[in-house]
């Protein structure tokens, strides 16, 4: 393990960030958290306090507001900084452009800027799979050429290339950006889990919805993709599986000059009717469904090849799907309403 470090993360009450910020509390860092919660909630931070016995640091601005964000680097001798904040819903972003290239471009820019000007050199950059676009149904390497087919994964890719350039150009920088496949799941504990502010835009968020009876049906986008089932086959990851790989990147970030990138997936594919089926078995519920026609910039296959990884970080996934379905329905038959207040009382119940 690396020695403590100041770790400011972005995004840090979002699903994958709060739970990194359990994963870094716990191996001795100290934490600050940088989020406008415009798609999450400052209880999360709470949960992770409870989890933790350890408050983060928070702050609640927009990153392109240079001269707040330049303030709490003026505050904080950070070390290295873990950028999450970003829109994130495929969908969402072909309806939406410009805000996508608004906040996820901007955002990043702006962090690079006031980066550079308070000396700190190290970035940890939250990308996607999505930048690999409609790719060939085979897993899928580092070196595969990019092809973004929506705006959300156009500015994912956008933002790589930014950080790769500034590493060029500022050779003392080193980054790592982590293009990790289809997080889901949620703390054991039940405190954790994905609780989206506003209009569901994910598949897990809306099974629960479903599986709870508060929606008739999972709206599944095709039926007649190239996969065995006819619906578009994902690479799931538990979300502690992604945490892990953001602090196993802070071990290694000084492993190579510039910029280095690495899949975080389980080689695993698994279609959308396969992941109902898992989840109806978790949560003990019928899942009706519906086939709807295909959404704009979706693609048929995205499955990682985890090799590289593995061979440069002894790093690997552990839990499996059936573990992911299980955490998601424990994570909202504690939090039925989310992160809301009414439920804000579970913070007692963790190791349940």
């Amino acid at each position: 393990m690396t020695r403590p470090r100041t770790v400011l993360v972005t995004g840090g009450s979002g699903f994958i960030g709060s739970h990194t910020c359990v994963a870094l509390i716990e191996r001795g860092h100290e934490v600050i958290v940088i989020d406008d919660y415009s798609n999450s909630s400052p209880q999360a931070l709470t949960r992770v306090q409870a989890l933790t016995g350890t408050a983060p640091t928070a702050y609640d601005l927009d990153l392109r507001d240079r001269d707040a964000l330049s303030a709490v680097f003026d505050s904080h001798d950070i070390d290295v900084v873990i950028h999450f904040a970003a829109k994130k819903a495929v969908g969402e972003s072909t309806q939406i452009p410009l805000d996508y290239f608004d906040v996820n471009i901007g955002c990043t820019t702006s962090l690079l800027r006031i980066m550079q000007q308070h000396g700190v050199h190290h970035l940890v950059f939250s990308s996607s799979c999505s930048i690999y676009g409609d790719a060939p149904p085979r897993s899928l390497t580092e070196s595969d050429a990019p092809g973004p087919t929506n705006p959300y994964a156009w500015t994912k890719w956008t933002c790589e290339q930014l950080i790769e350039q500034a590493t060029r150009l500022h050779p003392e920088m080193r980054a790592i950006a982590l293009r990790y496949f289809n997080p889901i799941g949620a703390h054991p504990s039940g405190l954790l889990g994905e609780a989206p502010q506003g209009a569901l835009h994910n598949v897990m968020p809306y099974l629960t919805q479903v599986a709870a009876g508060r929606l008739p049906a999972l709206n599944v986008f095709g039926d007649d993709y190239p996969t065995p089932d006819g619906t578009a086959v994902r690479d799931y990851i538990h979300v502690l599986d992604v945490a892990g790989g953001h602090v196993a990147a802070l071990e290694h970030i000084d492993d190579a000059p510039g910029m280095q990138v690495f899949n975080l997936g389980t080689g695993i594919g698994t279609s959308v009717l396969q992941l109902l089926a898992a989840f109806a078995k978790a949560s003990g519920r019928d899942i009706p469904h519906t086939i709807r026609e295909r959404r704009p910039g979706d693609v048929a296959t995205l499955i990682a090849d985890p090799h590289k990884v593995e061979a440069a970080w002894n790093w690997r996934t552990t839990l499996d799907l059936d573990t992911m379905c299980r955490d998601t329905w424990h994570f909202h038959t504690l939090n039925p309403d989310g992160y809301d207040v009414t439920s804000a009382d579970n913070t007692d119940r963790v190791g349940q």
